[in-house]
């Protein structure tokens, strides 16, 4: 186990353990909200790091059962730590690379897959020396075409894919879900403020569906230089924390 954990509230009598390698950013968060979890809905979270995702929406009442995969036993360990001080009985967490799941999970039965991947391509930009932070942000052991074809996988027919990347993968992104037979059916940019290009782009497949997708209202990260009304509203209870 990592040494420097800290808990972070997340309100509701919710918390999260993160340390120095295993934490969380506004992407995780707003992908929480732009995946609008159900009730009933089973969620299998890929790269789950420290827990955030899952945790959110549980802490929301929004899911049936959570699935957290990650390849890193640091990050497991701390979203096991997570789950066994709050009780929780829902939230599977499991430490495999997510090309090895045959046998650990059940496939073609889950209602939701969540991924916040790691961002570059491999061989593209610098590639940070720390093993940890390389995996986290580099395709070093899988690719974005690895991760969608075991979400489709892992999802029922009309099970929905969510996932968060940056605005040049997008064209990418499309051309995977749709070899997989994940439809894309919605899309929503973020951007810092108005007038400034996307810094990210957060997208919905859907397993097996009909083809046909709907671009969402820009969501903007600040106005009059604070936080915007939907940005303290997806932060909901927990705002003071990290606003």
């Amino acid at each position: 186990m990592e040494q420097n954990i800290k808990r972070e509230p997340l309100g509701k009598d919710f918390f999260v353990n993160v340390s120095p390698h295993h934490t969380f950013g506004t992407d995780a968060v707003l992908l929480s909200n732009f995946a609008k979890a159900k009730p009933k809905d089973t969620l299998v979270d890929l790269g789950t790091g420290c827990g955030i995702i899952p945790l959110i929406m549980l802490r929301d009442k929004k899911l049936k059962s959570a699935v957290g995969v990650d390849i890193s036993r640091e990050a497991t360990d701390l979203a096991e730590l997570t789950v066994n001080q709050l009780g929780l009985d829902n939230f599977k967490v499991i430490n495999s690379n997510l090309k090895n799941l045959k046998g650990k999970i059940d496939f073609g039965c889950h209602t939701l897959v969540t991924c916040n991947p790691p961002y570059k391509a491999e061989g593209a930009g610098l590639t940070n020396p720390d093993i940890t932070e390389r995996v986290a942000r580099h395709e070093t052991e899988c690719t974005l075409e690895d991760i969608i074809a075991v979400a489709a996988k892992l999802l029922q027919t009309s099970g929905r894919l969510c996932m968060c990347q940056r605005p040049e993968r997008l064209s990418e992104m499309i051309c995977l879900m749709t070899k997989y037979k994940v439809e894309p059916k919605r899309l929503r940019l973020v951007c810092q403020r108005k007038g400034e290009e996307p810094w990210l782009i957060l997208l919905e497949g859907k397993r097996c569906a009909n083809k046909g997708m709907r671009i969402e209202p820009t969501l903007y990260v600040e106005e009059n230089g604070e936080f915007s009304s939907e940005m303290l509203e997806i932060y909901g209870c927990y705002k003071e924390a990290y606003l």
